[in-house]
C-alpha cells in the first residue's frame, strides 16, 4: 500500500484537489514519452495502486480500467521529434505540464514524480522524488502512463517489425540494437540518442517511410 502521507499533509493544509503526475519512457531509443496527470476521487479504494515498475502487466491494466472509470486523468505524450527538439528532460517536463493541463478539472496543487517541477502550472506544485512509491495519485499515473505507452509500443511492431518493440517498448534491448545496423531507423526513433544517431552517421541514411508509403 502506498503511504501518502505527503497528500494527507497537503490536505491538512487545505489542497483538495491534488493532482499527482508522472511520466513513462525517458529511457527508450523509439516511441513517446507519455505523461497522465491523476485527481483520485475523495475515498477512492487504493488497495492494488503500487508503483507501476513493481507490477505485471496484467495488475496495471486492471489498476489502469478501474482508475480511468472513476478518476480525472490527463494525457499527454511528446513523440521521438520533440524529445529530439527539446532534449529528453525538457521533453519529460513539458509532456507532464501538458497532462496537467488535460485534466478536466483545475488542480490546487500538483505532485509531481522526480526532482523537477514542469514549467507553467496553474497552481502550486511540489517536486516528489520516487513519488510513484510515495503518493498514490502518482503511483496511478505512472499505471497509466505505462499501461498507455505500452499499448502504442504494441501497435507499433506491426507497423515495424523486427525491432521487438511490443517485448522491448523500444529500450535498448540487445535484440533492439542488433536490429538497427540490420534494418535502419524508423520514424519513431530518437535521432539525438546516440545509438540511432550512430546509426544514422554510419549508414547516412535518414528514417525509412511508414510500412506502405514510397520512399
Amino acid at each position: 500500500m502506498i503511504p501518502d502521507d505527503i497528500a494527507r499533509m497537503r490536505r491538512a493544509e487545505g489542497y483538495h484537489r491534488l493532482a499527482g503526475v508522472d511520466e513513462v519512457g525517458r529511457g527508450p531509443l523509439a516511441g513517446p514519452v507519455v505523461a497522465c496527470a491523476v485527481i483520485l476521487p475523495e475515498g477512492f479504494d487504493c488497495d492494488g495502486i503500487a508503483d507501476s515498475k513493481a507490477m505485471a502487466s496484467r495488475q496495471r491494466r486492471v489498476q489502469a480500467a478501474r482508475l480511468l472509470e472513476a478518476a480525472a486523468i490527463g494525457i499527454a505524450f511528446l513523440p521521438a521529434p520533440q524529445i529530439d527538439a527539446l532534449n529528453i528532460h525538457r521533453a519529460s517536463l513539458e509532456a507532464m505540464r501538458r497532462a496537467i493541463a488535460a485534466l478536466p478539472l483545475l488542480p490546487d496543487f500538483v505532485l509531481a514524480d522526480g526532482r523537477h517541477i514542469p514549467p507553467g502550472l496553474p497552481c502550486p506544485a511540489e517536486a516528489i522524488v520516487k513519488g510513484d512509491s510515495r503518493v498514490a495519485a502518482i503511483a496511478a499515473a505512472s499505471i497509466i502512463a505505462k499501461v498507455m505507452r505500452d499499448e502504442m509500443m504494441e501497435a507499433a511492431e506491426a507497423r515495424y517489425p523486427g525491432y521487438g518493440f511490443a517485448r522491448s517498448a523500444g529500450y535498448p534491448t540487445p535484440a533492439h540494437r542488433a536490429a538497427l545496423p540490420r534494418l535502419g531507423l524508423t520514424p519513431l526513433h530518437r535521432l539525438s540518442f546516440a545509438p540511432c544517431r550512430e546509426v544514422r552517421e554510419k549508414a547516412g541514411e535518414t528514417p525509412h517511410p511508414k510500412k506502405g508509403q514510397s520512399a
